[in-house]
């Protein structure tokens, strides 16, 4: 059933259809839209529209769809719906009947599509995070082990300086910290929430749309209802980060197959990347770095094509925007993998270090320290540059380095040279003489190796930083508590509520931002409770969570507590971390009670969890 046939006398044609419908595609924001519509439903129960029973019975049958999805993603594809909104609805109403219908009330798909796809965005950019911080880790590993490797540098791909092989992976390094940067500026500035918006000129109900885009876990709420609907910014701002990386993939990947090549054979690849050939047995050909530069087009059109959807379109929303998933999509997708295939590439990697080294002493990559070293007997530059290339065909003709020329034939292009020109024209003092910020001075490649390392922990996601909670948290706090309950994992709590009881909570922080919350709370009978655990979106499965337990159960054991439980859908994740299962019929009244306040008292699937501190003591104690 459309969304839309009421005006309609006539079925549309199979071909119109087929042609229109996006579902092929825009399922994958279905877990974003449940979301989006969880939130909404709160929305109109807080202008009256929904009754306080009907908004939790949509809620509970929006999280066992949501439930249903996350097991199999690919089962909506079964459906002929039009698109992942009419799915959804079409999925609820079979679960509550004509309640389902009451949902849309005051949204329109204008304002929900640009909801999702920047649930989406936002999501899919902190795992973008997270492989380009692999990626740079990779070849910061890869440069600490080779920072005395001597490479031969180019210029025009003719030999032009040594430089070291540390010193080329942290180019590359630079290049990806560039494109971490634009990533994270294009994250911050989609996090604005179009819902409530409307089809274009906003909703005709009183919703207070700056709660509704933080119980989304966005920063505040979009300003204009026709730009909200209308703006994919975010979309090419993310394929414009996506096609700058990808140049940088390229070029790495270039770099990285004619150091490959036989002609060069600076590096070997591990069997892991690389493919045979099937007429010619001894090739072992760079297949994953050269499907990294052949994908770069690839993204560079989904940018392009992008581009070209937007560029007339007038305001506010029309048909063309549909064009924006697909190639958002394969472009972050495609990213994603060569960023992994990328990292791989380094695993294993052979540099044949004496083969670099031949190859830096070649093609008089120490004729500029000659020329600085006539610079410093009084020669003003120009003149020793000359005199340095007239050197250079001397000793081509003689078809030697210019260092295996003797004193006296080096004294024929200048009477300044004495002996102790050999010393500077080591490949040795060539290197060491880079000694500013960014050369290639052994002191400055190893600088440069602490300073990247210190940049990557200093970010690490796995690193977690977990903290008491601060007033200053409330907004992140609220946010993220409000999601959650928003899901049905956790049970709601008013803004008051967090502010008296902030001393119970710790917060995950990365950067300064609150990546993650839950609270400990002490019953009188020596007894707490893990409460309100959550992880904001795109830091799940990073560690958030288990640090977050570790420390409140850290906590608990400091304040003599005997007993920590938890009442979960997910008990395994607990599991995992030593609770136990327990019966709820062990638990105190007051726990019992809380729940009068979930959307699922009456369809309880919770279960019951502990860690005994107590027997945690005595066993630490015994080893001890």
């Amino acid at each position: 059933m459309a969304l839309w046939g009421g005006r309609f006398t006539q079925a549309a044609d199979t071909r119109f259809k087929e042609f229109n419908d996006s579902l092929r595609f825009d399922y994958r924001l279905a877990e974003q839209d449940i979301v989006g519509s969880i939130a909404w439903s709160k929305a109109l129960l807080s202008v009256g529209v929904l009754s306080e029973t009907e908004q939790q019975k949509l809620e509970l049958a929006l999280n066992e769809l949501k439930l249903a999805v996350m097991e199999d993603p690919h089962q909506i594809l079964h459906s002929d719906a039009e698109d992942i909104h009419s799915w959804v609805e079409q999925q609820l109403i079979s679960k509550v009947g004509d309640l389902g219908k009451k949902l849309h009330t005051g949204r329109s798909r204008n304002d929900q599509v640009a909801t999702d796809l920047k649930l989406w965005c936002r999501q899919q950019g902190q795992q973008l995070l997270l492989a380009l911080d692999r990626l740079q880790s990779q070849m910061v590993s890869i440069a600490k082990v080779h920072q005395e490797t001597v490479l031969p540098g180019y210029t025009h791909l003719q030999r032009a300086q040594p430089v070291t092989f540390a010193h080329w992976c942290l180019a590359y390094v630079e290049m990806f910290e560039r494109d971490y940067s634009r990533l994270q500026d294009a994250i911050k500035r989609l996090d604005t929430c179009p819902l409530g918006s409307g089809a274009l000129a906003g909703t005709a109900y009183p919703i207070d749309r700056e709660k509704l885009a933080h119980n989304l876990g966005f920063q505040r709420a979009t300003r204009n209802s026709l730009d909200s609907v209308s703006d994919r910014d975010h979309v090419m701002e993310l394929m414009s980060v996506a096609s700058i990386s990808m140049l940088h993939l390229s070029r790495l990947a270039e770099d990285m197959i004619f150091y490959n090549s036989g002609e060069s054979n600076f590096i070997e690849l591990a069997d892991t990347v690389t493919s045979g050939s099937s007429l010619m047995p001894q090739k072992k050909n760079p297949d994953a770095l050269e499907l990294i530069r052949g994908k770069t087009g690839r993204v560079y059109g989904s940018l392009a094509g992008m581009m070209m959807t937007v560029k007339a379109l007038p305001l506010a929303y029309n048909k063309d925007m549909q064009e924006d998933k697909e190639g958002l999509f394969d472009a972050l997708d495609t990213w994603h993998d060569c960023m992994e295939m990328a990292a791989l590439c380094f695993d294993g990697i052979k540099v044949n270090q004496q083969r670099t080294l031949e190859a830096a002493k070649q093609g008089y990559a120490n004729a500029t320290e000659l020329a600085d070293y006539l610079v410093a007997k009084g020669i003003p530059f120009r003149e020793a540059h000359h005199i340095v290339g007239v050197a250079v065909v001397g000793a081509i003709a003689k078809g030697c380095a210019l260092e295996e020329l003797s004193l006296d034939e080096l004294k024929e292009f200048s009477p300044v040279i004495e002996h102790d020109v050999y010393q500077i024209l080591t490949i040795e003092s060539c290197l060491e003489k880079r000694s500013a910020l960014g050369g290639v001075s052994p002191k400055q490649v190893a600088h440069a190796v602490e300073q990247a390392e210190g940049r990557l922990i200093a970010r690490d996601a796995y690193a977690v930083n977990v903290r008491p909670a601060r007033l200053t948290d409330i907004e992140s706090l609220e946010g993220m508590v409000a999601y959650w309950a928003s899901m049905g994992e956790n049970l709601p709590r008013s803004r008051s509520e967090l502010v008296r009881d902030i001393g119970s909570f710790a917060v995950a922080e990365h950067h300064g931002e609150v990546t993650g919350c839950a609270s400990l709370y002490v019953y009188d009978s020596g007894l707490a409770e893990i409460r309100s655990l959550g992880v904001e979106a795109g830091w799940q499965g990073q560690g958030q969570g288990s640090a977050i337990v570790h420390y409140l159960v850290e906590k608990a054991r400091q304040m003599a507590i005997k007993k920590v439980f938890v009442l979960t859908r997910t008990p395994e994740f607990f599991m995992k971390l030593k609770f136990l299962p327990t019966s709820k019929s062990l638990l105190p009244e007051k726990v019992l009670k809380d729940c009068e306040q979930c959307p699922r008292q009456h369809a309880c699937d919770e279960v019951a969890l502990e860690i005994n501190l107590v027997e945690k003591s005595i066993a630490r104690a015994n080893v001890a």
